[in-house]
């Protein structure tokens, strides 16, 4: 396959950047859509220019770091599928790719597609924990859960932070990321304690952080794990909840 790429170079957060043109030839329709960014970055390297910088690394979908806008769409053409994820027989020879860093006030960039993702840990860090004492772990059939309640938590469980739902959203919103952190522990009895207090403190720090959800339903469309913004309506619940309970 013979490319075009067109690829957002920054040299750092306070920098000027812009898209750079660079031709690929010969790229498997094989190669996943990071091993063609590998051998650009082996030619540029080459030619003793500076290499795209990117995010990865398990290239697996699991870790959440490989996120870029791909023609303008947050991982690429695929549905529920990670960057790393995506190969480049989705694309044609010939092709003219352009590739971006995740576009949203709270993601700064740092560098070409490497982008600041510490809000999300800002939101984890005000209630995405349990902190109460649960004891040790109990027997596997002491407490039973409904399936369908254990199914929900581990859809909720299955966001890895890529920050896509923010990049793709006009509002540059993290209410899905926020949404499935809440629900994961919300729905499971050791989470109970502290359910609604969690949904208050999480939701407070995304708002100082973030921009606000106005329903566009972008967020799911491009989630890798194919998350449903139901979560977010179970968030809004919990989060009016733990407000009128802390008064």
């Amino acid at each position: 396959m013979d490319l075009t790429l067109r690829i957002w170079r920054q040299r750092g957060r306070d920098a000027d950047g812009g898209l750079k043109r660079y031709e690929l030839k010969g790229i498997s329709p094989d190669a996943s859509f990071l091993e063609m960014l590998d051998v650009l970055n082996e030619q540029l390297i080459e030619r003793n220019e500076e290499p795209v910088a990117f995010e990865h690394d398990c290239r697996e979908g699991i870790c959440g770091s490989c996120g870029m806008m791909i023609n303008g769409t947050a991982h690429g053409p695929l549905g529920g599928t990670a960057t790393c994820q995506l190969h480049m027989r989705h694309f044609q020879s010939g092709d003219t790719i352009q590739i971006e860093p995740w576009r949203a006030r709270a993601f700064p960039v740092l560098k070409d597609l490497v982008v600041d993702r510490s809000a999300f840990d800002k939101i984890i860090a005000s209630g995405g924990y349990i902190s109460v004492s649960t004891g040790s772990a109990p027997e596997a059939n002491l407490m039973p859960i409904p399936k369908d309640v254990q199914e929900k938590s581990m859809d909720a469980a299955a966001c890895i932070g890529c920050g896509a739902c923010v990049a793709q959203c006009p509002n540059g919103a993290a209410q899905l990321f926020t949404a499935a952190k809440i629900s994961h522990l919300g729905l499971l009895p050791q989470g109970q304690a502290e359910r609604y207090q969690r949904a208050a403190r999480m939701v407070e720090t995304m708002e100082e952080l973030f921009g606000s959800c106005t329903n566009y339903g972008e967020c799911e469309a491009v989630c890798p794990k194919q998350i449903s913004i139901d979560f977010i309506a179970r968030m809004n619940r919990d989060f009016l909840k733990g407000k009128f309970k802390s008064k």
